[in-house]
């Protein structure tokens, strides 16, 4: 059983910087891969990034690519994604998951946070 908690987002002006982070309890936490995923009113649940257990292999969506960086500290039981460059399209709430090996679908997340909401103004 893992649970997440998000924290860090906020408004922000177009071309500015926030750093979103999540922290999980569970004592599992190190061997699950975690996600970041982002969603607005109406619309499904988007993929933004990924990283697995071990740290060693990332993937992002194409369009936060060069922008967003997700990283983990798995002995402070924390995920992090540093977004630079933020443009009003990438306002949504945010969401931290869970799942057992490194995915990209929402459906093969197994846990997830309560979100945190990201605005960014032109």
């Amino acid at each position: 059983q893992v649970q997440l908690v998000e924290s860090g987002g906020g408004l922000v002006q177009a071309g500015g910087s926030l750093r979103l982070s999540c922290a999980a309890s569970g004592r599992s936490f190190g061997t699950y891969a975690m996600g970041w995923f982002r969603q607005n009113p109406g619309k499904e649940r988007e993929f933004v990034a990924a990283i697995s257990w071990s740290d060693w292999r990332t993937d992002y969506t194409d369009s936060v690519k060069g922008r967003f960086t997700i990283s983990r500290d798995n002995a402070k039981n924390m995920v992090y994604l540093q977004m630079h460059t933020l443009k009003p399209e990438d306002t949504a709430v945010y969401y931290c998951a869970a799942a057992r090996a490194f995915a990209m679908r929402v459906d093969d997340y197994d846990y997830w946070g309560q979100g945190t909401q990201v605005t960014v103004s032109s």
